[in-house]
């Protein structure tokens, strides 16, 4: 059984950054995607960064040039970088395979971007 337990997030003001780190446990977190979701309030959960086995990343539009997606396969982590966060970045933070799996959904992590 795989767990996903996520980290990092916080209060933060507008222009700040953020570090979110995904740690996998079980054997499958080498061989599969790994995506970062949010959910904002009174919003459908969005796919935001995703990451495939070999590196090569891809960026929903809102936050490309601003967030950055990571992974080391050896520690069986994924990160996320997020740069220049702007108060409609305020979600709590998931990572997931890619495309998600309904079992692997973990409690997230709170990102508030406020002065």
């Amino acid at each position: 059984q795989v767990q996903l337990v996520e980290s990092g997030g916080g209060l933060v003001q507008p222009g700040g950054s953020l570090r979110l780190s995904c740690a996998a446990s079980g054997s499958i977190f080498s061989i599969y995607t790994m995506g970062w979701y949010r959910r904002a309030p009174g919003k459908e959960r969005e796919l935001v960064a995703a990451i495939t086995t070999g590196g090569r990343t891809t960026y929903v539009d809102s936050v490309k040039g601003r967030f950055t997606v990571s992974r080391d396969n050896a520690k069986n982590t994924v990160y996320l970088q997020m740069n220049s966060l702007k108060p409609e970045d305020t979600a709590v933070y998931y990572c997931n395979l890619s495309p998600a799996r309904l079992a692997f959904w973990g409690q997230g992590t709170q990102v508030t971007v406020s002065s």
